[in-house]
């Protein structure tokens, strides 16, 4: 089912105060209420919804600093909903905090494979929710900032790290938080093989502590999405058999 987000006047959305703003998507009020209070007490601008529409439409009167998602909801689940953000160039680099009542591995990692940045098994501490909010609006914070910063340079793409931007030929690539910080380890370590284990915990800022297939598939998707966007230099991400992937460039001088 594909589900779009309406994108009539989201340019002329209200310019974000500098206090960040979070969306929060619960359809169980006593735990949507504990962490609006949370987030409030700690200074962030909060709101609610309890369903996947009416998350929606909250995304559309106002594009979130961050979204806090719970999996299962009435209306669209939040996998769609996870989906539909990812899919609109105006939010698809809203950062997202992914709850799920679920403990197997394959579920955990379920939000990450689709463009989420963390995620946070229910029952779950106030605590760690309110730190791992606060280290996720922080790294989108550092990525999307605009002065100018380390530029990282391999043949003909050009990454821009303090303005969080990447250039193949001159053109510019659009690339989402994850996949940035994918590009950006394997361009710092240009030419060394690195593990799918490093790269999740790069690309994810997350401890890696999920079963070796688990890392395989995650990271090998998004390389191959990220192979994709680099167009015909997609091959230069060599796949190095039982470890890894590094990124060479060959007869430039990076």
């Amino acid at each position: 089912m594909k589900v779009a987000i309406l994108r009539t006047d989201m340019e002329q959305a209200p310019q974000k105060s500098r206090t960040p703003r979070i969306l929060v998507v619960e359809d169980e009020p006593d735990i949507a209420a504990l962490i609006a209070y949370q987030l409030t007490r700690e200074g962030f601008r909060v709101e609610t919804s309890a369903s996947g529409p009416e998350a929606l439409k909250a995304i559309h009167r106002e594009v979130p600093d961050l979204l806090v998602l719970d999996r299962m909801l009435p209306g669209l689940s939040g996998d769609e909903v996870l989906k539909a953000l990812k899919e609109e160039p105006a939010t698809q680099g809203v950062p997202v905090l992914v709850l799920t009542a679920k403990r197997e591995q394959e579920d955990r990692i379920t939000g990450l494979e689709m463009g989420a940045d963390d995620y946070l098994t229910k029952p779950f501490s106030p605590r760690e929710l309110v730190l791992r909010c606060r280290a996720i609006l922080r790294r989108s914070s550092e990525s999307s900032g605009v002065s100018g910063g380390r530029i990282l340079t391999s043949g003909p793409i050009r990454m821009d790290v303090g303005a969080h931007q990447v250039t193949l030929g001159g053109e510019e690539l659009n690339l989402t938080p994850t996949e940035f910080r994918l590009l950006q380890a394997l361009m710092e370590r240009r030419g060394r093989t690195q593990s799918r284990r490093q790269l999740l915990e790069e690309a994810w800022d997350v401890e890696a502590d999920v079963s070796d297939r688990i890392q395989t598939r995650t990271v090998d998707m998004h390389i191959r999405r990220l192979r994709a966007k680099l167009d015909d230099v997609g091959d230069w991400i060599e796949t190095v058999r039982g470890f890894g992937y590094r990124l060479r460039v060959p007869g430039a001088e990076g």
